[in-house]
């Protein structure tokens, strides 16, 4: 599942888990992916 996909669904206003179910990934996946957006974005700042 490509990452832009999750942040589009979020968008949309899903939940988290309503991605899971849709997507046949886990929500420790879907977390992971929103962790490493916000560190990205907090280094990004740093600069």
């Amino acid at each position: 599942m490509p990452v832009a996909t999750v942040f589009e669904n979020l968008e949309d206003g899903m939940t988290i888990d309503e991605i899971v179910e849709q997507f046949a990934v886990t929500r420790e996946q879907v977390k992971a992916v929103l962790d490493f957006a916000a560190r990205s974005l907090q280094t990004s700042n740093r600069r």
